[in-house]
């Protein structure tokens, strides 16, 4: 079990790593493209899906690493002044409603995913990218 635990840490760590340069990526995409539209004049057609797509992954790449390290956004002005025993059950409470969240967001994403692949739609832009790309790691 330990190994188990183990792996998935640096399994996360690797996806957090990954997520990391993702964000970099984009935003270089994205001086790139304003650096080509106003310098330039010449707009590019993939920078701006390109970095969102980067976005979508990356924030849901790091999403496990941010939640085992608790660097996730918490609102704790009323439960801080709780009682030990009293903050643990909110904790637990709270990670249960987070867990059915998820458990929710993986059905639906996922048939939401199916049913774009199935009818083969896109984004409608310019690249006309398969919409699925950005959908599949929601589910995932």
């Amino acid at each position: 079990m330990t190994s188990y635990i183990s792996n998935f840490e640096r399994l996360m760590t690797l996806f957090a790593w990954i997520a990391a340069w993702l964000f970099v990526l984009s935003g270089l995409m994205l001086s790139f493209e304003v650096i080509a539209r106003y310098f330039f004049l010449s707009p590019t057609r993939w920078a701006a899906e390109f970095s969102q797509l980067c976005l979508i992954y990356g924030t849901l790449l790091a999403m496990p690493w941010i939640l085992r390290f608790r660097r996730n956004i918490q609102i704790n002005a009323i439960t801080a002044k709780l009682p030990d025993r009293a903050h643990r059950i909110t904790a637990v409470i709270t990670m249960g409603i987070l867990i059915a969240f998820c458990v929710y967001v993986t059905i639906y994403g996922w048939d939401i995913f199916y049913d774009s692949f199935e009818r083969g739609r896109t984004t409608g832009s310019l690249l006309d990218l398969p919409i699925w790309i950005a959908e599949l790691p929601v589910p995932v």
